[in-house]
């Protein structure tokens, strides 16, 4: 059953708005990050991980955001361009603004952290006026990442972008990207977050993401009850993960889907989330049926995990779907499947 329309006469299949960054991820892993020396650069940022995806498995991606006029602005633009991702909303800051960093500690398989640089972040200068409708109305849907929200002016930019999507009847995705970092508290976070959650479509987000956006709502919801509150408003599809438990699609005809991770060796426990939300984004805009779009987002996401970097290692469908027939093939048809 189909849940969204898309208008594939759209030239996008999505238009991204939200954080473009650089991750440096430790060559010398398995220690504290004070003991690593060496490090390898990458593209980052949630909404950015997902639209390299996306542009991978095949779809056609723009992009709306803010870099730094800088090495490493022409870093990240140079890596969406090569990727064939629209850079034509992409602009760069005035006022000597830089690109939000990202350290990235891997302490072992399962212990792994971030330090985020994102004092006066570029991403964050976002302007109401860097939002043009004619562009809105070239994507069959948008995203807004969570933290594009977190500070003005890219917060009034983010709204100003769901605004014109509604007015235009394009789909809405929010990914709702929790990051302590730039947030004054959980009452500003519940209000933003909760804002673009009415108007969206579909909602991706952990238990504990959904949990800050429903703060001043009715804090202490479970899953069901989550996602029943926003098919009440305008949600299509909501997704909540639970990490290595799993996660599930609540659709808004009462199903529920449930995936569980592919099990691989871990190399880093983040950057999962990202391939995850473009192949489960992309299995939508194939047509997929839910369990089969989380499965394919499931594989990504282990793909990931198991690589040291998220940009540079988002698989292409053909890899995903080898993946998974490998998986299948070692593990039993059902492996990721309750």
């Amino acid at each position: 059953m189909k849940y969204i329309e898309f208008d594939n006469s759209k030239e996008f299949d999505l238009i991204l708005l939200g954080r473009v960054a650089v991750d440096l991820n430790p060559v010398d892993y398995y220690c504290p990050l004070n003991e690593s020396t060496t490090f390898k650069r990458y593209l980052g940022g949630s909404p950015a991980n997902i639209a390299v995806g996306l542009a991978r498995l095949g779809k056609k991606v723009g992009f709306i955001a803010r870099v730094s006029d800088d090495q490493l602005g022409k870093f990240v633009t140079d890596f969406f361009e090569n990727e064939g991702i629209d850079i034509s909303n992409i602009k760069k800051c005035e006022n000597g603004e830089k690109i939000g960093l990202t350290f990235t500690e891997i302490k072992s398989e399962t212990e792994s952290s971030i330090v985020m640089y994102r004092n006066e972040a570029a991403d964050l200068k976002l302007e109401v006026s860097d939002v043009d409708e004619e562009y809105i109305k070239r994507g069959k849907a948008i995203l807004i990442s969570g933290t594009a929200l977190c500070e003005s002016p890219s917060r009034e930019a983010a709204l100003k972008a769901v605004m014109l999507a509604k007015r235009n009847n394009i789909p809405v995705i929010f990914d709702i990207d929790y990051r302590a970092y730039n947030w004054k508290n959980d009452d500003e976070i519940s209000i933003y977050y909760s804002y673009v959650a009415r108007e969206a479509d579909i909602i991706l987000g952990s238990r504990e993401e959904y949990d800050l956006t429903e703060k001043l709502i009715k804090p202490g919801m479970s899953d069901k009850e989550t996602a029943a509150y926003w098919h009440s408003q305008n949600a299509k599809i909501v997704v909540i993960k639970h990490g290595k438990e799993g996660s599930t699609a609540y659709t808004n005809d009462g199903e529920s889907y449930n995936i569980k991770p592919f099990p691989v060796k871990l190399l880093k426990s983040f950057g999962g989330g990202d391939g995850y939300a473009s192949a489960f984004l992309y299995g939508l805009f194939e047509g997929f049926e839910i369990i089969d779009a989380l499965e394919f987002g499931s594989a990504s996401a282990a793909m990931l995990v198991a690589s040291h970097a998220c940009s540079q290692d988002m698989p292409s469908a053909e890899a995903v779907k080898k993946f998974i027939a490998d998986e299948k093939a070692e593990y039993g048809e059902m492996i990721a499947r309750e």
